[in-house]
């Protein structure tokens, strides 16, 4: 059978995991496949630019091949919004992979019926691939969350449209009762409040900062994300090559599927607030900042600190 559904898919200078995240496209056989790559940033990364390249040059299934190749090095910000700006200019969804995102074949299959159920419902503004919940605790295929991830993604071109990369509302939302509303502890409040005050500096001061975040920022202030009840994406890219998950470690080559069909519904919309805690424990840094509280994390802090400083005065650290 083949897929329907459009899919993006994004390459840079690891041709390795290239082609295991392409052997896995050309499994579902999508009748439009998109292909972006970044340009080499140095002559040191050309050759793997061109092998990566040359990875995805067979395509052996019936389908409509659009290239989008840079000669320039945009840099991820810019190579994955002018990438998901020129699909959404000809397809109404698309499926979203990076080449350091490898799906499970139910990926494809749960992505497609969630653009399709949810097509006009404003509601619902993404569709990922991950899931970070400690206990499946219904029968449901799927559910809802404030959170957007983007390790393998789906979404439609009436969301993308609601993105801003200046993030030029975030001054006056973050004022309002319904941001701070929308976090189940103080520490991932003050995480997100943080992290979307620095992202909104950045860009005022003509800086481009981090796509993926900014993209957070639309989604969790304007609907729901899906997030499948049984893990469908694993992040293979871990390494050297990366370009911002060099030490991914627990989050790295997590386990997917099996994923059962028929696909069972949940029958209300409601944001499940207990895995939205499990997610900013697992897949963001509030299990780290709970241990930062711990009494043996404080009573160990003067220590630290001035090692620390001993080590900025021999000049250790830059």
């Amino acid at each position: 059978m083949s897929l329907d559904v459009p899919v993006l898919l994004v390459i840079y200078r690891r041709p390795e995991a290239t082609r295991r995240v392409f052997e896995a496209i050309a499994g579902a056989k999508p009748r439009r496949l998109f292909i972006a790559a970044d340009g080499a940033a140095t002559s040191a990364d050309r050759d793997a630019c061109d092998a990566a390249r040359a990875t995805v040059s067979r395509i052996d299934w019936e389908c409509e091949v659009s290239h989008d190749f840079s000669d320039e090095n945009l840099g991820l910000n810019r190579r994955m919004l002018s990438a998901i700006d020129r699909v959404f200019k000809e397809s109404e969804s698309a499926i979203i992979l990076e080449d350091d995102c490898l799906p499970h074949p139910r990926f494809f299959t749960f992505c497609s019926a969630m653009l399709d159920r949810y097509r006009d419902d404003s509601r619902i503004v993404h569709v990922s691939g991950e899931c970070y919940r400690a206990q499946r605790v219904d029968d449901d295929s799927y559910f809802f969350s404030k959170y957007p991830l983007a390790w393998g993604w789906a979404t439609w071109r009436r969301a993308w449209s609601i993105f801003d990369a200046q993030m030029a509302s975030w001054p006056r939302v973050r004022t309002e009762p319904e941001a701070r509303a929308l976090f189940e502890s103080v520490d991932e409040r003050e995480y997100w409040m943080s992290t979307f005050d620095l992202l909104h500096r950045e860009q005022s001061a003509g800086r481009m900062g981090s796509w993926d975040y900014a993209w957070y920022y639309a989604c969790m202030t304007n609907g729901l994300s899906i997030h499948p009840a049984v893990n469908l994406v694993a992040n293979i890219g871990s390494g050297p090559a990366a370009s911002h998950t060099l030490d991914l470690a627990a989050l790295a080559n997590r386990p997917t599927g099996p994923f059962e069909e028929p696909l069972q519904h949940p029958s209300v919309v409601i944001r499940d607030r207990q895995a939205d805690l499990d997610t900013f424990d697992r897949r963001f840094p509030g299990a780290l900042l709970k241990r930062q509280r711990s009494f043996g994390h404080q009573i160990g802090r003067p220590a630290r600190w001035a090692m620390r400083l001993v080590r900025e005065l021999r000049g250790e650290l830059r």
